[in-house]
C-alpha cells in the first residue's frame, strides 16, 4: 500500500486500454480529482465501469472512453449526463447497459473471484438478450428455473474518493451510503482511494456516526489526500452539489469549442488549479 504525495503520483497504474471503475453513483461522490488524473494521463482505449456521472461524460468527452459499461449515466439533478448521451449517439463508444443488480452482481463476482454469478436481474429483458456475453443458466435443482449467470467484471484500477484514511491503507466513508465503492475495490487489480484527509490512525473513526462504513487495507493500494477531490458533485457530509458548476460542466456539451473552453479550465487541471478556477468561477457568478 503507497501513500501518494501528489494527485498524480499513481500514473504508472494508468495505461492504454485498460479497464478502470469509477465509485461513487450518479452525481454523488465521484472521484473526479481522479478522473482529471485520467485525463491528463492521455490513457486512450478505456472501458469505464461505473454507476455513471460526470465521471463517464468527461471521459467520453476527452475521447478516452471507448466502451461504457453501466448501470445508467446520470447528473442526478440533470436525468442523462449530455457527454455520454452526445458518445453514444455519435457511435463513439460502445455502451453496455446493464440493470443496475446486475452490475452489482458482476463485479461482486469479480470481487470474489468467480466466473458469474447468478441471479434473476434483468431476465428476458434487452440487457439479456441483446448482450451475447451475457447467458443464461438452468437450475440444477428440482426447480429447473432460469437464471441469469451475470459474468464478472474484473478491473484493472477502481478508483474512488472517500472521507478520511490512515497511513496504514483503512478508508472510512463518513456519508449516509458506501454507495458499492467496496466491490470496485475488490473487483480491481489496483485501488486507488482518494481522501478529503489524511488521519491518525486514532482518529479515523473520532465523531462517526455509528452508520460509518470503510475500506480495509486489504481493498486499497494507494491512499491520497485531495481535499474537494469530489469536485463538482455531492459529497455529504462535506458540501451539496455544486449546481451552477454542473450545469456549467452539463451545458459544454453544445459544441467543441464549449467544451475545450471548460476542459481548460475545470478538467485538465490539478488540484490547486482546479479550486482556483472553481473560486474564481463562483465569484464571476455572484
Amino acid at each position: 500500500m503507497g501513500v501518494a504525495g501528489s494527485i498524480d503520483d499513481p500514473a504508472e497504474l494508468i495505461h492504454d486500454g485498460m479497464t478502470i471503475g469509477i465509485g461513487g453513483w450518479g452525481s454523488r461522490r465521484k472521484p473526479l480529482a481522479l478522473v482529471r488524473a485520467v485525463v491528463r494521463s492521455g490513457a486512450k482505449d478505456l472501458t469505464i465501469v461505473s454507476f455513471g456521472g460526470p465521471d463517464v461524460g468527461i471521459l467520453c468527452a476527452t475521447g478516452q472512453a471507448t466502451t461504457v459499461v453501466h448501470g445508467f449515466v446520470s447528473l442526478d439533478s440533470i436525468p442523462i449526463d449530455p457527454h455520454f448521451a452526445a458518445a453514444r449517439q455519435d457511435g463513439r463508444i460502445r455502451s453496455v447497459e446493464l440493470d443496475e443488480a446486475m452490475l452489482v452482481s458482476g463485479l461482486r463476482a469479480a470481487a470474489r473471484r468467480l466466473p458469474f454469478e447468478v441471479t434473476r436481474s434483468g431476465l428476458g429483458s434487452d440487457a439479456v438478450t441483446r448482450n451475447p456475453d451475457i447467458r443464461t443458466i438452468e437450475s440444477p435443482y428440482g426447480d429447473g428455473e432460469t437464471l441469469v449467470a451475470m459474468p464478472a467484471i474484473p478491473l484493472d484500477l477502481a478508483l474512488v474518493h472517500l472521507d478520511r484514511a490512515d497511513e496504514g491503507g483503512t478508508a472510512v466513508c463518513l456519508g449516509p451510503d458506501l454507495f458499492f465503492d467496496d466491490l470496485f475495490a475488490g473487483a480491481a487489480a489496483e485501488t486507488v482511494v482518494s481522501v478529503e484527509r489524511m488521519v491518525p490512525r486514532a482518529e479515523l473513526f473520532t465523531d462517526a456516526p455509528h452508520t460509518t462504513t470503510h475500506l480495509d487495507p486489504t481493498l486499497t493500494n494507494w491512499i491520497l489526500e485531495s481535499p474537494e477531490g469530489a469536485g463538482f458533485t455531492a459529497h455529504p457530509p462535506h458540501r451539496a452539489r455544486d449546481e451552477e458548476l454542473q450545469r456549467a460542466y452539463a451545458e459544454a456539451s453544445t459544441s467543441a469549442e464549449a467544451w475545450n473552453a471548460f476542459a481548460a479550465r475545470f478538467v485538465a487541471v490539478d488540484d490547486e488549479q482546479y479550486r482556483a478556477a472553481v473560486a474564481a468561477f463562483h465569484g464571476e457568478e455572484r
